[in-house]
């Protein structure tokens, strides 16, 4: 087992003092690895707690920039931080807390062709992404690699914490055998968070690794922690093994596997839409709320969701194409799947990536 320096010693010295961690636990962190995937709001915490606790290599997968969203609740970052790359800014914030450990970076999107290449170099895996086809991703390689993960998700003024593919223990597709539909899994940027959310959850998360890798206490295996902030209320729910669920054998389509199901919509992309606006009648939608419509907008007729069918007699139909567009293409897609089942409407288009494809776009390629 790797010996700690005097250094280390010191730095360590008041975790080391605890009798259950003591200095085989210190060491037993030093020579673990660990891979976090994402570095936003739940990785900004698990990260600085695990390069502080000592974990001697962590890994981080991310492709992202850093935005002037993310600063409310990913603490990583500072002001100077936006428009550069997350995964760079997290690397400095992190030596700068403790130069003793190594930190990888892999600078890419976590995919079926490399989450088994990049999950087999750790000892364990923390998911911090914030959504669903990543999260079964992430699953299916931990169970392929025999590697644990720590779950983690935040809502509003909820989280959840679990770990999975434990000693034996339950997996993710335990909790959710199926994913839900893309109206019923809204992200950060179109249901909103509290920032401490991210603080409170990841900080969970850091403590079930520590746990896992000094041998402490006992592991969320097996049971699912949810968090109610607004009560303040911390409960746990069993997850029940399923011993009649097919095995997974090899990495899928994620993508895929997460819209099955669904209803294929006829969309738009914003660079057809500016031409497209130029030669036909067209009608452009935005189904957020007035809040977000005030802080910015893109010139659309404002119908929030929450109050649409009070504003169908206002979309036109005959020739006219309807574009509809949120923040990031999940309330349009339910915004048009409400108005044609019930409606009838035929002439919608979904605009593709919202608001968000649309603050990308360069007209220059």
């Amino acid at each position: 087992m790797m010996e700690l320096s005097k250094e280390e010693l010191h730095r360590y010295s008041r975790q080391v003092l605890i009798p259950e961690f003591g200095i085989e636990g210190q060491k037993r962190l030093k020579e673990s690895s660990v891979l976090v995937i994402g570095c936003g709001g739940l990785g900004s915490p698990v990260l600085m707690y695990l390069a502080a606790a000592g974990v001697g290599r962590i890994g981080i997968v991310e492709d992202d920039h850093v935005d002037l969203t993310n600063l409310q609740r990913q603490v990583l970052y500072s002001g100077e931080s936006v428009g550069k790359s997350k995964i760079e800014e997290a690397k400095k914030r992190i030596e700068s807390i403790n130069d003793n450990i190594e930190i990888v970076t892999h600078f890419t999107r976590l995919t079926s062709k490399n989450a088994l290449e990049i999950v087999d170099k750790y000892d364990l895996v923390v998911d911090g992404s914030d959504n669903f086809p990543t999260r079964y991703l992430v699953n299916d390689a931990c169970i392929l690699k025999h590697k644990p993960f720590v779950y983690g998700a935040i809502y509003r003024f909820e989280g959840q914490v679990s770990v999975f593919n434990y000693k034996g223990g339950p997996t993710y597709r335990e909790l959710f055998p199926l994913p839900p539909s893309a109206e019923m899994a809204p992200n950060c940027a179109t249901a909103g968070v509290l920032g401490m959310m991210a603080g409170i959850v990841g900080s969970l998360q850091a403590t079930e690794v520590i746990k896992i890798l000094a041998g402490l206490g006992e592991v969320l295996s097996g049971k699912l922690l949810i968090i109610d902030a607004l009560s303040m209320n911390f409960r746990k729910v069993a997850i029940q093994r399923n011993s009649s669920m097919e095995p997974i054998r090899e990495l899928i389509d994620y993508e895929a596997f997460c819209s099955s199901g669904e209803e294929e919509l006829k969309s738009i992309s914003y660079n057809e839409f500016l031409l497209l606006k130029d030669t036909e009648d067209v009608q452009l939608i935005d189904v957020r709320e007035a809040s977000e419509y005030e802080m910015d907008n893109i010139g659309g007729e404002l119908m929030p969701l929450s109050e649409l069918d009070a504003f169908v007699t206002g979309i036109k139909q005959d020739n006219t194409k309807v574009i509809i567009h949120c923040q990031s293409g999940l309330r349009s897609t339910k915004a048009i799947k409400l108005l044609s089942e019930t409606y009838g409407l035929v002439n919608l288009f979904n605009l593709e990536g919202g608001l968000r494809d649309v603050d990308s776009y360069n007209p220059e390629g």
